[in-house]
C-alpha cells in the first residue's frame, strides 16, 4: 500500500511539473543569475570579452576534451555495413586548443599584420582549423566576420565591402569560389586573401605562441559592442552583416548551454555551418565556457550523421531547418540507435515529425528554441514527455510572467501584413489573445539608446531602423519586430505559425503557407516535403496559392487527384493550391533554409526544358498551358 502511494504521488508530483513548469522555471531563473552575475562581474572588469571565459575554462579544465572532430579521410569507402571507418577522430583537450590558438595568433600578428582594430574574414568549413582562427582573432582583440562559404561573384565581393574586412583566410576546400574574383576582393573591397594552404599551415605550427595584452583586447567594450559580424542568409537580397554582441556571444551562450543540461562532460556534435549563428553561437560557445566539448561535422550528410555522432560520443546533436526530416526521410542506420545522445537541440523542427524523430533515434528530449541572429532575445522548449510538442517556447507561469514585460505578440493589420494593427482611436497596438496569431515583438528597454538593446546591421541604418517600431503599446516605446507570425496558448507554449511576407492573401483571406504545406505533404505517402508560395494572376488580386513538391521516389508518378482530392477535403477551398510543381530538389541556402524567393518569382506556365506545372482546373489537376495561363490573365477562365 505504502510503494503503492509513493509510485502515485511520483507520477502526480511528474504530471504536476508537466503541466506547471515549476521546477523548469526554477532552474532556468537559476541559471540566469548564476550567469548573469558573472558576466555582468567581468563586463565591470573590462572581461566582457568571450575570450576570459575560454581561458577561464582552460584552467579548471585543462585536460577535458575540448574539441572532437571526426575528420573525413579522403578516398576511403566503406566496409560493409559500417562507416566508422570513413572517419579519423581528432581530440583537442582544452589545453592543447589553447596552445593551438596562441600559436596561430602569433602568425596572425607577425605574418599577416592583424591588429586590435581590425575585422578578419574567415572564409573555411567546419574544421578544428576554423575555431582555432577564430579564438586568435579574439586573442588579438580583432572582429572576425563569418564568409558563407557557399558564396562567390557578387556576394561575396559585397560581404567583405560591408564588413570592411582587411584580410580574408580561406579555407583550400572552398577556393574556388574566391579565386575568379580575387582582382576585384583587393581592388575594391581592399581586402587581402590568405589561403589556408599547406605553407600557411606550415608556418602556423613553426609557430611560438603568442598571447596578447589584455589592453588590446579593448577593456572600454560594453556589452552591447560588436563580437563577430554573421551574415544573414540572404534569401530576399544580398546578405547584410548582423552585429552579434558580446551580450550573446557571452551571456546567452552560457545561458543556452544551461538550458539544454550542458555539463562539463558533455559533447556537442553539429554539422550545420559554423558561419551560423546557430551553431558557432548556440553550439560552440556553449560548450568552450563550461569544459564541455564540441565536435564540428565536416559537412551535414545523412548518410554517416549518427555515425559521427557516435564515434565523437555526442550526448548532444544540433539540428536546423530541414535537417531532422532529412534524418527522418533517410534509410536506416545501423548506428542511428547506437549512441549516447540524450538531447537534441535545434530550430525549426516540424510538428509532425517531432515525436518520430524521439521515437525513431530514441533521443529522450528536444530543445527547440527560437531566435534570430540580429535580435535581442529568444525563447526556448526544452521538451520532455508529451506536453510542448512542436512549440518553439514553452514556460511555467512565473517565467511566462518575467517574459511578458520583455516580449510579446500582437495582431496585425489585415489588410497589410507588413504593419501592426491599431486601433483607430488611440492609434496603439493591442496584446493578442489567446492562440491568436500575432507578430512576435521585444521590448527595447531604453528606446533613446536601441543599439544597447538591438545592434542591427553592420553600415545599414535603414535595414537596422526598418526593424523597430515606436509607440506601439504607449507613447515613446519601442520595440524589435521579429517578422514572424507566433500564437501563444493558455498553456503558456509559442508556436510559430508563419514567416510574415510567407503568408499571402487570396480571396481575401489570409492564407498559411505552413498549414498548407502540411497538409498537401500529408495528402500522399510518396511525397518527401513541400514548399508553399503566393504567386502573382495577372489581373486578380493577392497571390495564388504555388506548391513545389519534393517526392520521395521520383520514379513513381505522383497521384495528382488523389493530391487535389485530399486537399479540398482537409484545406478551405481559398488555400488550396491553385498551381503545383514536382521538382527533384528544393532549393535552400548553406543553412538550409528554403530559397521562397525564387519560387515566389515562378515563371508562368514554365521555364523551357522546366518540369511542367500543374493547376487545380475545377476539382482537378491538370497541366498548365500557355492558353490557360492566356485565359486566367485575361479573366476567361473564373477562379
Amino acid at each position: 500500500m505504502t510503494a503503492g502511494l509513493v509510485a502515485a504521488a511520483a507520477i502526480g508530483a511528474a504530471y504536476l511539473e508537466a503541466k506547471t513548469l515549476i521546477s523548469e522555471d526554477a532552474y532556468m531563473i537559476r541559471g540566469a543569475m548564476t550567469n548573469g552575475l558573472d558576466f555582468f562581474y567581468n563586463a565591470w572588469k573590462g572581461r566582457v570579452q568571450y575570450w576570459y571565459a575560454f581561458e577561464d575554462a582552460v584552467k579548471k579544465y585543462p585536460n577535458n576534451p575540448a574539441i572532437v572532430y571526426p575528420k573525413p579521410i579522403e578516398g576511403k569507402k566503406p566496409s560493409g555495413d559500417s562507416y566508422d571507418d570513413l572517419f579519423d577522430v581528432e581530440t583537442f583537450t582544452y589545453q592543447q586548443l589553447y596552445d593551438e590558438v596562441l600559436k596561430m595568433s602569433h602568425l596572425l600578428r607577425n605574418k599577416y599584420g592583424v591588429t586590435a582594430n581590425d575585422t578578419i574574414a574567415l572564409n573555411a568549413m567546419n574544421s578544428p582549423l576554423f575555431i582555432i582562427v577564430w579564438f586568435a582573432i579574439w586573442n588579438l582583440g580583432a572582429t572576425p566576420a563569418f564568409i558563407n562559404y557557399n558564396l562567390a561573384d557578387k556576394s561575396l565581393l559585397h560581404c567583405l565591402k560591408v564588413g570592411h574586412a582587411s584580410i580574408m583566410f580561406v579555407d583550400t576546400e572552398v577556393e574556388g569560389n574566391v579565386r575568379p574574383s580575387l582582382a576585384e576582393i583587393k581592388s575594391e573591397a581592399k581586402c587581402d586573401t590568405v589561403f589556408m594552404d599547406d605553407d600557411f599551415l606550415a608556418a602556423y605550427a613553426a609557430s611560438p605562441a603568442y598571447r596578447a595584452p589584455d589592453y588590446e583586447r579593448h577593456p572600454e567594450q560594453k556589452d552591447y559592442d560588436t563580437a563577430v559580424l554573421i551574415y544573414t542568409s540572404g534569401t530576399t537580397g544580398l546578405p547584410k552583416p548582423a552585429i552579434m554582441s558580446w551580450k550573446k556571444a557571452k551571456l546567452m551562450s552560457s545561458l543556452y548551454g544551461h538550458s539544454i543540461r550542458l555539463k562539463n562532460n558533455g559533447v556537442v556534435y553539429s554539422a550545420m555551418p559554423l558561419y551560423h549563428s546557430t551553431a558557432a553561437i548556440l553550439g560552440c560557445l556553449p560548450c568552450l565556457n563550461r569544459g564541455a566539448a564540441y565536435a564540428p561535422g565536416r559537412k551535414f550528410s545523412t548518410t554517416t550523421f549518427w555515425t559521427q555522432a557516435k564515434l565523437t560520443n555526442a550526448t548532444h546533436i544540433q539540428y536546423v531547418g530541414e535537417t531532422c526530416r532529412y534524418l527522418i526521410n533517410a534509410p536506416p542506420s545501423p548506428d542511428e540507435k547506437s549512441h549516447q545522445i540524450k538531447v537534441a537541440f535545434g530550430n525549426g523542427m516540424r510538428r509532425d515529425i517531432w515525436v518520430k524523430f524521439k521515437e525513431r533515434f530514441n533521443i529522450p528530449a528536444i530543445g527547440e528554441f527560437y531566435a534570430a541572429t540580429e535580435g535581442p532575445l529568444g525563447t526556448n522548449n526544452f521538451q520532455q514527455g508529451e506536453i510542448g510538442i512542436g512549440a518553439m517556447g514553452r514556460y511555467g507561469k512565473l517565467l511566462a510572467a518575467i517574459l511578458a514585460t520583455r516580449q510579446t505578440i500582437v495582431p496585425v493589420d489585415p489588410e497589410d501584413e507588413t504593419e501592426l494593427w491599431r486601433d483607430p482611436e488611440t492609434g496603439f497596438c493591442r496584446v493578442a489573445q489567446s492562440d491568436e496569431p500575432g507578430e512576435f515583438i521585444q521590448k527595447i528597454p531604453n528606446p533613446e539608446k536601441v543599439h544597447e538593446t538591438f545592434q542591427g546591421y553592420l553600415g545599414n541604418d535603414k535595414a537596422t531602423n526598418s526593424k523597430i517600431m515606436r509607440d506601439v503599446f504607449k507613447k515613446g516605446d519601442a520595440y524589435y519586430r521579429t517578422g514572424d507570425l507566433v500564437r501563444l496558448n493558455d498553456e503558456q507554449c509559442y508556436y510559430f505559425v508563419d514567416r510574415l511576407g510567407d503568408t499571402f492573401r487570396w480571396k481575401s483571406e489570409n492564407v498559411s503557407t505552413s498549414e498548407v504545406e502540411e497538409h498537401v505533404g500529408a495528402s500522399d505517402p510518396n511525397i518527401e516535403q513541400v514548399v508553399c508560395v503566393g504567386v502573382k494572376v495577372p489581373e486578380h488580386e493577392g497571390r495564388a496559392g504555388f506548391a513545389v513538391v519534393k517526392l520521395k521516389d521520383a520514379s513513381v508518378k505522383p497521384n495528382l487527384d488523389q493530391i487535389a482530392e485530399y486537399s479540398l477535403k482537409q484545406l478551405p477551398k481559398y488555400a488550396v493550391p491553385l498551381f503545383i510543381k514536382f521538382v527533384d530538389e528544393i532549393e535552400r541556402t548553406g543553412n538550409n533554409k528554403v530559397q521562397k524567393v525564387k519560387y515566389k518569382n515562378q515563371k508562368m506556365p514554365h521555364e523551357e526544358g522546366e518540369s511542367p506545372i500543374y493547376w487545380l482546373k475545377g476539382n482537378k489537376y491538370v497541366e498548365l498551358d500557355a492558353g490557360d495561363w492566356a485565359s486566367l490573365g485575361s479573366g476567361k477562365i473564373k477562379l
